[in-house]
């Protein structure tokens, strides 16, 4: 659906067309409409629910309340992904009505910009979601271990959410080489963290970073293959 919107922008501005003769183009932001309102509002639903697993999981890992937040941008409301934040995030523009009236305004007010760049301007596929920290952007403010910290923190709260909906039982947990990341308090904050999950994977190039608590079974991987394995008696969980 969108890939057709954007063939017909691009047809339209190649040949010159003014808005006033694209008919066809009302059939398809009435689709767009339609499915991105749903899509928009499943989005912000989830980064609604993500709100407190993640403040939670990032005081687990960093035992210090930096506010982590998530702040939805919307292409309808103004938002712009293709300007990067400078600074604290600007507030966008709060029309009244819902997700679908906001969209057709947008639409609306989006048009000739459409026809002159022949791409769709609004829409989940525009959308985004700033990580914020005390109110500023992570990226370009946070610090190294700040930034893994929330990388970290937003997985451990995705994962609760899945747990909380699961019938077959826990996600398995992967953690790709993370714990060089971290400073020492932080890995065994971590290693307490995730002690609760079924199974948990972690990689590490030096075994030494990883906490004793996670060392329950390693295994020993050169040049992509396994040449030993060895199971410990100090853990329960997978490494």
């Amino acid at each position: 659906m969108l890939r057709q919107r954007n063939s017909l922008l691009k047809s339209a501005r190649a040949r010159g067309l003014a808005a006033d003769k694209l008919s066809t183009l009302d059939i398809w932001d009435e689709r767009l409409v339609a499915l991105g309102s749903e899509l928009i509002d499943q989005r912000l639903a989830l980064v609604a629910e993500l709100t407190d697993p993640l403040a939670a999981a990032y005081r687990s890992i960093v035992d210090a309340d930096h506010a982590p937040g998530l702040r939805p941008l919307l292409s309808i409301d103004g938002a712009d992904p293709d300007e990067e934040p400078g600074g604290p995030v600007a507030a966008q523009r709060t029309d009244a009505g819902d997700t679908r009236t906001r969209f057709i305004e947008a639409l609306r007010q989006l048009r000739p910009k459409e026809l002159e760049r022949g791409v769709t301007l609004a829409g989940p596929h525009r959308d985004d979601v700033v990580l914020l920290l005390n109110g500023l952007p992570a990226k370009g403010y946070a610090s190294h271990g700040e930034s893994w910290s929330f990388a970290l923190a937003l997985r451990l709260a995705s994962a609760e959410l899945l747990r909380r909906d699961s019938t077959t039982g826990d996600p398995v947990l992967v953690l790709d080489d993370v714990f060089a990341e971290l400073d020492r308090l932080r890995r065994e904050r971590l290693a307490v963290a995730i002690a609760g999950f079924e199974q948990v994977l972690v990689t590490a190039a030096v075994l030494e970073d990883v906490p004793t608590p996670l060392t329950a079974r390693v295994v020993h991987i050169e040049a992509g293959e396994i040449v030993d394995g060895l199971v410990a008696a100090n853990g329960a969980s997978d490494a």
